[in-house]
């Protein structure tokens, strides 16, 4: 294991932060696997798989068994972490400039193309390594201001030339659910399997420029840019891990969700051995487009009337708000069939305010799909 150590820009004097990120197996392998915790500071599930995933990745790098260069960043939002207000922990979004953790990585698709639009050949794999090289250049000549954006930068970095990049989220009460793009569902649906994970949401673009679309987006512009002309495989599959809700961390299921992903490692070709059987996938892969955001009316105290994991017909009770002071209580319904597969942690809703998220089949939304 090679532990390297990636320096932030510090706001203040004394106030310096650091990434740290772990590497496993061959330093110059064909293959390389990137994985990530705890984008947003206050989804901890992911950091104890990620500690998990650790101690499996050093026994089977001791063992021989890794083909692919693996890079594992357990804590990958130090400045979040700290983001503490009276015992209550601020994760998603950065105070300083509100801006969600998990939003605005660098797009390089433009620069990208205009680097390589003279190397491209006739040979995919050719290409790919054209493009890995110009990612890693123009990222290089990319200046960062803030801590913020050093810590986008140093991420994005890290993993810019990956085959695989896993992104380890959670929800606020949640099945487990994943979010990937419609080309590389076929090679993402056994860590679906795997995982079990209950709902798996599909989009090219979901807009915001989130980490996961960050690498997966840039392939696919120049797919489109020159597709016609040089054959550009999709170089990046990246796909966001959402394991389940905030108050899942536990040995148990990060244990499990640990040997799924070696499972699925093992399926990717980026580990050597023997992978469990193919699970039964719980839920089909639905567009996200599909997902209805289910909000209250009004504000007052919020009474569940469905758990996440259950399919809800459309027209069928969600919660209920009751205001203690006028005894009015107020029945929110989905519009849309389909499974409810995360929901709020809050039990005071404000009006507007989404309370719970239904995938469906059939793509109604269009534009920025993402929550804020």
């Amino acid at each position: 294991m090679r532990h390297r150590i990636h320096e932030l820009i510090a706001p203040l004097p004394g106030t310096a932060r650091q990434i740290h990120s772990f590497h496993f197996g061959p330093e110059h392998a064909e293959g390389k696997v990137y994985v990530q915790a705890s984008l947003h500071a206050d989804e901890l599930p992911g950091m104890l798989v990620a500690w998990h995933l650790k101690a499996r990745l050093a026994e089977l790098a001791a063992a021989g068994h890794l083909r692919s260069e693996l890079v594992l960043v357990p804590v990958a939002n130090p400045a979040g972490l700290e983001q503490v207000l009276m015992d209550t922990p601020l994760g998603r979004y950065e105070l300083e400039s509100g801006q969600n953790f998990n939003r605005l990585f660098v797009d390089l698709g433009d620069e990208v193309g205009n680097q390589v639009e003279a190397l491209l050949g006739d040979d995919p794999q050719h290409n790919v390594q054209v493009i890995r090289a110009a990612l890693l250049s123009a990222l290089a000549g990319q200046g960062a201001a803030t801590q913020l954006q050093s810590q986008r930068l140093v991420l994005q970095r890290l993993a810019c030339d990956a085959d695989l990049v896993l992104d380890l989220h959670c929800d606020f009460e949640a099945v487990a659910h994943l979010y990937t793009t419609p080309q590389a569902w076929p090679q993402v649906e056994a860590l679906a399997r795997y995982l079990g994970s209950e709902a798996n949401l599909l989009a090219t673009d979901s807009g915001g420029q989130s980490f996961d679309e960050c690498f997966t987006l840039v392939w696919w512009q120049l797919q489109q840019r020159f597709g016609a002309r040089f054959p550009i495989p999709m170089g990046s599959i990246a796909v966001t891990v959402e394991l389940r809700g905030q108050g899942d961390v536990n040995h148990g299921l990060a244990s499990l969700d640990a040997q799924a992903i070696i499972d699925y490692l093992i399926r990717f070709g980026a580990i050597n051995g023997q992978a469990s059987p193919l699970p039964d996938l719980p839920y089909p892969a639905t567009p996200l487009a599909g997902v209805e955001p289910v909000a209250t009316p009004v504000g007052g105290l919020l009474v569940f009337a469905a758990l996440p994991g259950e399919y809800l017909e459309a027209g069928q009770l969600l919660a209920e708000i009751i205001d203690p002071i006028s005894d009015r209580v107020t029945p929110v319904h989905c519009r849309k069939a389909g499974l409810l597969y995360a929901r709020s942690l809050r039990r005071m809703a404000t009006a507007g305010m989404v309370i719970g998220h239904v995938a469906g089949t059939e793509a109604y939304r269009s534009g920025y799909l993402l929550s804020p």
